[in-house]
């Protein structure tokens, strides 16, 4: 084996030549930086459908939601970009493709050259030309296409994940909606306790049977309500835009009218028994992390463009058309020709430029790497959380209910006690806040029982799925 480093260029330069050779390292997925299944979970098996395969339209079973997602799914701006993105990235891929073969185009010309006291000489030509197309020997315009092909799908992911992202946004604000029409119905209803107690309350101020402390205690929690009642109907108006942001049309609210409602949160029914699967399985289905990966293949494919750069660059330039002195001669017989430039480009010394884009190119395939190990990273434990979720807000659920049924007993207790006599007035009032208290919280945590589920099947890269 020669030692000569130009000999061993030569060798090597002659063998792309006659075969055409690709630059690009191979592509190894990285190993996945986590656990093999979730954590709590004793044990790990493969789902048998995974979630990421169940449409949207059977893990919702309220109309009403559905026709929200259908509508969101049609007019979210979001959503439109993405789609558009992926348009875009069609268009570049396509435009680098179109380099891989030579651009042929009609072309005319006229020339005149002084020559001094020889005289003048004048040409015309009109024909067929071929100008600049790369002989891609050595790979760099395939890799370069190769990149660009990745950069599309990678946005074919993205899409993906923004209408998994937007399905869930549509629902845990629905489900929103939902709590807010509960949360004021419960806090009306408080109300108008309340309010029955300050007047109790003033009338027996009024005969000298209670204090006036009695009295102030009930108009502050009297007004302690209609305070609540304002930042819940604030809140109710807040939730209701957002959902109309996400939904993109103004009069949702008129198109689902005539569906059958939603009565309240525990008859908002989801599919709750959603399949965990192994992580391995999970994670690399999830359109995000798809992307992730596409984008780290781009900038493999981008190495083989840059090591391409270091050898010599083929370009061809063509012509076949007519060719005369003279305008009147450009089509008479015998008037034809050809021309034909090859142009061999070797880089000898670019002050490091190759080099440089070389390194940099192995840095950028570095930093994808990163991005596609933390998105698993993320993925993981976004599953991880929502299943902690689903472990335990059913056991909090059930107490909270639990709670609420024994703070009512104990505020209509108290209220006979205080109306016979027997126990204070400021007994009764502890009661009342605790009650409402805790009704609230059921409310709440039911709310966060049902988003948890949304949640999960987010995670598992369920809602991109079409018609089932």
């Amino acid at each position: 084996m020669t030692k000569n480093p130009s000999a061993r260029l030569s060798a090597l330069a002659l063998a792309a030549l006659l075969t055409g050779c690709s630059f690009i390292p191979t592509y190894e997925r990285p190993a996945a930086p986590v656990a093999t299944q979730w954590p709590g979970e004793t044990t790990a098996q493969a789902a048998a459908q995974p979630v990421a395969d169940i449409p949207w339209q059977s893990f919702f079973a309220d109309a009403r939601l559905r026709a929200l997602v259908e509508q969101a799914l049609a007019n979210n701006r979001d959503l439109r970009v993405a789609v558009l993105n992926i348009e875009q990235a069609r268009a570049q891929y396509r435009i680098q493709r179109a380099d891989r073969v030579p651009t042929i185009g009609v072309g005319a010309s006229g020339t005149r050259t002084e020559l001094g006291t020889a005289g003048s000489t004048t040409a015309y030509q009109v024909g067929l030309t071929l100008s600049s197309w790369e002989l891609d020997f050595f790979g760099r315009v395939a890799s370069l296409s190769e990149a660009a092909l990745a950069q599309y799908l990678a946005t074919e992911e993205g899409r993906k994940s923004t209408q998994i992202t937007l399905v869930a946004s549509v629902a845990n604000a629905y489900l929103s909606l939902l709590a807010d029409e509960e949360l004021l119905e419960l806090t009306r209803q408080t109300l108008a306790t309340r309010e029955d107690s300050a007047k109790l309350s003033k009338l027996r101020f009024d005969n000298g049977v209670a204090s006036e402390l009695d009295l102030r205690q009930a108009q502050s929690l009297l007004e302690a309500a209609r305070a609540t009642l304002a930042q819940l109907q604030r809140q109710r108006a807040q939730d209701q835009n957002q959902l109309t942001l996400l939904v993109g049309q103004p009069d949702w609210s008129q198109r689902i009218a005539d569906l059958p409602p939603t009565k309240s949160l525990e008859s908002a029914v989801l599919m709750t028994e959603l399949p965990a699967g192994l992580p391995s399985d999970v994670l690399t289905a999830r359109p995000d992390i798809r992307q992730a990966e596409q984008q780290l293949r781009s900038a493999n494919a981008n190495i083989g463009a840059a090591r391409a750069a270091f050898f010599p660059r083929i370009t061809l330039t063509a012509g076949f058309g007519t060719v005369s002195s003279q305008l009147s001669g450009l089509f008479e017989s015998g008037s034809w020709g050809f021309s034909a430039a090859p142009q061999l480009l070797l880089p000898i010394f670019d002050g490091g430029r190759n080099q440089a884009g070389l390194d940099s190119a192995k840095v950028q395939r570095d930093i994808a790497v990163a991005q596609y190990e933390k998105a698993i990273q993320t993925a993981f434990r976004e599953v991880a959380d929502a299943l902690a979720g689903r472990a335990t807000l059913g056991e909090e659920l059930r107490a909270q209910q639990a709670q609420a049924e024994a703070e009512a007993a104990r505020f209509k207790l108290s209220d006979l006690r205080y109306r016979n006599g027997v126990a204070s007035y400021l007994d009764l009032l502890d009661a009342q806040r605790s009650l409402f208290t805790t009704q609230q919280a059921v409310v709440q945590t039911r709310l966060a029982q049902l988003q948890n589920q949304v949640t999960l099947y987010k995670t598992l890269g369920g809602g991109w799925t079409g018609q089932p």
